[in-house]
């Protein structure tokens, strides 16, 4: 496995990691522990890093795997997605934002599957990468935010973090758009 590919991985581990750190407090409430978000958001930012990374170096060193581009995609959608149900939990991001962004990513996946069933690997667009760095920059503003503003501050921390998750919607469901349409062929060879 080449070092691209380990970069990948190391990320999908990362998550877990995430997970329990957003999960010990919850902004906005007496739960509310500034260290968890902080170093929620510390993570998320390395995790973030390895995307660009793993990238980086596959082109830079022709490492370009069907791996790498089946996993590198999956690595992204468990990060971000898991961060947007935290923020959800924590009432900055709207369920109708996290139902479209599901929704794009199950599209999008089956679009591989479909693919992969006809041994085609279909690699991400400037669209979805696009809308992988906002999500990803959306993400990074909450956590180091909640973690920084304090407990006073958190109707412009909500304020700010929600029309962020609304753009992010935007951008996913385009994206989302864009790529089905690109590789609409991949529906008329499921027949």
């Amino acid at each position: 496995m080449n070092l691209p590919n380990k970069l990948t991985l190391a990320r999908i581990l990362l998550v877990p990691v995430f997970m329990v750190l957003a999960g010990m407090s919850q902004y906005g409430t007496s739960g509310y522990r500034p260290g968890w978000y902080l170093a929620a958001g510390i993570v998320f930012a390395l995790a973030s890093f390895t995307d660009y990374l793993d990238g980086h170096l596959a082109r830079k060193w022709k490492m370009v795997t069907d791996f790498g581009k089946f996993a590198d995609p999956l690595a992204d959608k468990l990060l971000t997605t898991v961060a947007f149900l935290y923020m959800m939990r924590d009432g900055v991001c709207s369920l109708w934002v996290v139902a479209l962004i599901l929704a794009r990513e199950f599209a999008v996946s089956g679009v591989r599957m479909l693919a992969a069933s006809s041994h085609r690997v279909i690699a991400a667009n400037l669209w979805g990468k696009v809308k992988t760095v906002l999500q990803m920059l959306t993400i990074l503003f909450y956590f180091f935010a909640a973690a920084l503003a304090g407990p006073t501050d958190v109707m412009g921390v909500w304020l700010v973090s929600s029309v962020l998750c609304w753009l992010v919607a935007l951008v996913t469901v385009l994206s989302g758009g864009i790529y089905l349409w690109q590789n609409r062929a991949c529906f008329a060879q499921a027949k």
